[in-house]
């Protein structure tokens, strides 16, 4: 896709020219205007919070009587209970799609509402791009394989579709357009801007075009897949540096981080490194900071809705209900990645292998409706009916059921009222982003004080417990340190996990629910949000400090970040230096300069040879190439430069002409070369890719051709290997770029090499 971009980014211009919710938001009608909200305005705050997704955290529709459009916040999505975590002098807004359709002549009425009730800014999509972005792109491409799914010719429009791609792109700098309206304001450094999840990955780099020094945050509530999964997307570079445009990226488990790590590093040849404790990679000169830290849920929230009239009712039921029984309770969305099937098979083989446990444990079975709809979602909707049906025909009696399906939408409500009842809780999907469910659960079971008098807790009962049965393959395992954590793909596994769990003594699940509980309680979604806000600024505290230059064009753009006492070397001012000086030295460096790095055929070409001889054909010129080349390599490559000058190893070994002697530098034992070699062979021979060079001074292992981890691997091991067997050698081992090299330990070649070129000056 062709993207408009202002020319002088490809010349290097340098931009330096230039409150606590303590219950469910009312409900906010629209179509006449209606509204109970008061007219009172807060001041606008200093500081401004920008969650940017793909939906608002809104739930919109129409009212069966009036026509009148419809809002609350949606007590269910995660970023609507951002408004309540941070600091009350702290304004949140929200950037985002609705739920709902609205007619054309209805959206600018109903945006003006939720922007002045709601802290919103709504984007109304063209119905084909937001098809063919969200339905497409995101939720037929991105999503499943981001969760280990490859696209494949059969899977219902898997394959990678190139017009999809260009509308989530457009899609991603409407979003971006419509965030910088919000951040046009006197006082816009003060706007902190927080993007969420897959769907706006390519958003960052139209955000930063515009507007270099923004303090931007991303955060993925998806898995990120290994590198070999990634590599497979058509726009994987694309991708990764639209991502790499932010401060700071975010994951909720360190797998994930590995993985986008791994992958910058192989497809980028990125290396990341960590400092006190932060996790950064450096990109053009920018430090990206990537942070991992787990989502919480809000704690009040959810303790005053189990307090609720309809919550208690109906958890006092349900306890009755299933009054002698062993309930097991899980919740999921309905879709592919859940493994609800697989969660049916072990309630079977839990039954099959265990007959005492028949007509007593029951799973109830929640899903959400799905998010997308396809073929694959009523295939999996069969499957797991078909298998709940036959595991209930084979193992029901009168009054016992044992696995009960209930088909969403289900409210909140009886969902905590399940929470509170259960003694399990079992979340098994196959792969899955952070996954909420367990911390919950862990919240109601722990109960309230209204809940305890409704259940008739008092000081005499049972400690509270708690057992959580979860998959290896969601974000929330590494924390639930008490959890049994089972593979979802082994049945045998799972049923025996539910039998061990059901064995526990009551001191057991007491201990696991107080540990879970501990951990939940204090890393809550303010936990998670305060401390994703103070590594942003943390990150963003060099944005003042550098200059920055813009480079690139569409997706391939990025800040160049230099430091503030750089010089562009002009062509002008250099042409004019040039004509008016009578000696002058000039010092060529050559791999990577005179060379490009990526170049099979290392030496130089016909217009670089004349390029140096019209130099060197100039009496006020004296040219040295400078490489850390050997001698005989670098005479035979410009053999036909007579008066070019050549410094060797990076300057151990000078000449002043091509038929001037060879100059050494000083006179070295090189003794320790006899142990250096066998060993560094050693590492070549189980290196794939890598190489030695020996040269007269030095010998150096090359691993860039090698496997990138491995390589690193390597080099490392090398360098410590090396430093040990040459501790009493007059030598340095350093480790460089795709190097380990071994040379001697005397002053500084290059600062010689310098100080004798100025003192002919």
């Amino acid at each position: 896709m062709v993207s408009s971009c202002c020319l002088d980014q490809l010349n290097l211009l340098s931009t330096d020219d230039f409150r606590v919710m303590n219950r469910i938001p009312r409900v906010m009608k629209v179509s006449g205007v209606i509204s109970d909200f008061g007219e009172d305005q807060q001041a606008m705050p200093r500081k401004r919070v920008i969650i940017v997704s793909n939906q608002l955290p809104l739930r919109a529709w129409r009212d069966s009587v009036s026509n009148e459009w419809c809002f609350e916040f949606d007590e269910n999505d995660l970023l609507a209970l951002l408004r309540d975590a941070f600091p009350p002098d702290t304004e949140v807004r929200y950037v985002g799609t609705l739920k709902a359709d609205v007619d054309t002549a209805d959206q600018e009425e109903v945006a003006q509402v939720l922007h002045d009730k709601f802290s919103c800014e709504t984007i109304f999509l063209p119905v084909d791009m937001r098809n063919e972005f969200y339905h497409g792109f995101c939720k037929h491409y991105l999503w499943p394989l981001f969760h280990y799914m490859m696209p494949m010719t059969g899977n219902d429009g898997g394959r990678f579709d190139r017009s999809q791609w260009i509308a989530y792109v457009s899609a991603n700098r409407i979003f971006a357009d419509k965030v910088l309206e919000v951040t046009d304001r006197d006082d816009e450094d003060e706007d902190h801007v927080w993007v969420h999840d897959y769907h706006l990955m390519a958003l960052p780099t139209f955000l930063r075009r515009r507007s270099n020094r923004v303090k931007l945050g991303f955060f993925l509530h998806s898995p990120f897949p290994s590198s070999d999964m990634y590599k497979t997307l058509p726009v994987r570079d694309e991708i990764l540096r639209a991502l790499l445009n932010c401060d700071l990226i975010g994951f909720h488990t360190f797998d994930y981080a590995r993985h986008f790590l791994s992958s910058c590093r192989r497809i980028l040849g990125l290396h990341s490194e960590s400092n006190r404790g932060h996790i950064a990679l450096e990109y053009y000169g920018r430090t990206v900071t990537i942070k991992i830290l787990p989502a919480g849920i809000h704690m009040g929230q959810l303790e005053s809705m189990m307090s609720g009239e309809s919550t208690l009712r109906m958890a006092k039921e349900l306890k009755h209900k299933y009054e002698g029984k062993i309930m097991m309770v899980g919740v999921d969305d309905l879709d592919l990645f859940k493994g609800i099937p697989q969660k049916f098979s072990a309630m079977g083989e839990l039954l099959e292998t265990n007959q005492e446990l028949r007509g007593k444990v029951v799973l109830v079975q929640i899903t959400n409706p799905a998010r997308s709809l396809g073929r694959d979602v009523q295939q999996l909707l069969d499957e797991a009916n078909s298998i709940a049906k036959e595991v209930n025909n084979k193992y029901e009696e009168p009054g016992y059921q044992p696995i009960v399906f209930l088909k969403g939408p289900v409210t909140t409500q009886e969902k905590l009222a399940y929470y509170a009842v259960a003694e399990f809780c079992v979340v098994t999907p196959v792969r899955d982003g952070m996954n909420l469910v367990p911390y919950k659960y862990t919240v109601c079971r722990q109960g309230c004080p209204a809940l305890d008098k409704a259940f008739g807790v008092d000081e005499n009962s049972p400690p509270k417990n708690s057992v959580i049965i979860v998959s290896e393959f969601i974000g929330c395992s590494p924390s639930l340190s008490g959890a049994i954590r089972v593979n979802p793909w082994n049945i045998d596994e799972m049923a025996n996990a539910m039998y061990r769990a059901i064995d526990l003594s009551e001191t057991e699940k007491h201990l696991r629910h107080e540990k879970h509980y501990k951990y939940i309680s204090s890393h809550d979604v303010a936990y998670w949000a305060r401390s994703f806000d103070q590594d942003l600024v943390r990150a963003c505290r060099d944005h003042y400090h550098k200059r920055y230059w813009r480079v690139g064009l569409g997706l391939a753009f990025r800040l160049v970040a230099l430091e503030p006492n750089f010089r562009k070397l002009l062509g002008d001012t250099l042409n004019s230096a040039y004509k008016i000086t009578s000696s002058r030295l000039i010092l060529l460096d050559y791999d990577g300069t005179m060379m490009p790095p990526t170049s099979v055929n290392k030496g130089p070409s016909h217009e670089v040879i004349s390029v140096l001889n019209r130099l060197c054909d100039d009496p006020k010129n004296i040219v040295f190439i400078v490489s850390g080349r050997d001698r005989d390599t670098l005479s035979k490559w410009f053999s036909s430069c007579e008066k070019l000058g050549i410094a060797a190893e990076h300057g151990y070994f000078t000449r002043w002409t091509r038929d001037s002697p060879w100059e050494t530098y000083r006179s070295v034992d090189l003794s320790w070369k006899e142990v250096v070699e066998p060993i560094m062979q050693l590492y070549m021979e189980a290196t794939d890719g890598s190489c030695i060079e020996n040269k007269e001074s030095a010998v150096v292992w090359h691993h860039q051709d090698a496997d990138p981890d491995f390589g690193l691997f390597q080099a490392k091991e090398l360098h410590d290997h090396l430093e040990n067997v040459l501790a009493n050698e007059p030598v340095v081992v350093k480790r460089g770029q795709h190097i380990v090299e071994v040379k001697p330990q005397v002053q500084s070649v290059f600062r010689s090499l310098y100080q004798w070129l100025e003192s002919i000056f």
